[in-house]
């Protein structure tokens, strides 16, 4: 039986099942098993400065990892498996894991706020930089190799590129003619003299 494949010799498994068996597997019970191996993954990704995982990955991986498979598309719950994760991490006095995971424009989604309402933090203004600070902290506490400055913050590089496309680029500042004060053409030459 492939893994990707819900069926059994011939026969439909059921919406969130086992692999190994095709048996049914209650969907709390798989959430749990998926949290539990999301903050694993996510603790590894954590051991590599600069790192970060997208949900499809990580969907990928907790999936792989428990062998419970869902047809549910992945949209519907990695929210609630990322949401244990945070409580977990809130729990046990670590830094927000869940800032590493990110959509797969490398932005962090709405659901991020989750982490901030659970710390009692408000609500910046521009998420994506509070977890590339949150991914630091992830960072220096999971012993990844920090540089000898202490590191710093990342935004992912496709969150900058998109900045940076957004950002209204300054008019360049016209070239004079030093002699007519006249802008000069793209040649650099004035045509008067």
């Amino acid at each position: 039986m492939s893994e990707l494949s819900p069926e059994i010799e011939g026969v439909q498994t059921p919406g969130t099942w086992r692999v190994s068996d095709g048996t049914a597997v209650p969907f709390k019970d798989a959430t749990s098993a998926w949290a539990a191996a999301a903050f694993d993954v996510l603790v590894d990704v954590a051991s590599n400065y600069h790192a970060f995982i997208t949900y499809k990955d990580l969907a990928e991986k907790v999936q792989a990892s428990t062998g419970i498979r869902s047809r549910s598309q992945m949209r519907n719950w990695i929210g609630g498996v990322l949401g244990q994760v945070v409580d977990r991490a809130a729990a046990e006095g670590l830094p927000s894991l869940t800032a590493l995971c990110v959509k797969q424009d490398q932005s962090v989604g709405d659901g991020y706020r989750y982490v901030l309402e659970v710390a009692g933090l408000e609500i910046p203004e521009d998420l994506d930089q509070h977890a590339a600070e949150a991914r630091l902290e992830c960072y220096k506490y999971f012993g990844a190799v920090i540089p000898s400055d202490g590191g710093a913050p990342a935004l992912p590089p496709a969150v900058i590129a998109q900045r940076r496309r957004a950002k209204p680029q300054p008019e360049p500042i016209a070239a004079l003619c030093p002699t007519c004060r006249v802008q000069l053409p793209r040649s650099g030459i004035c045509d008067d003299h």
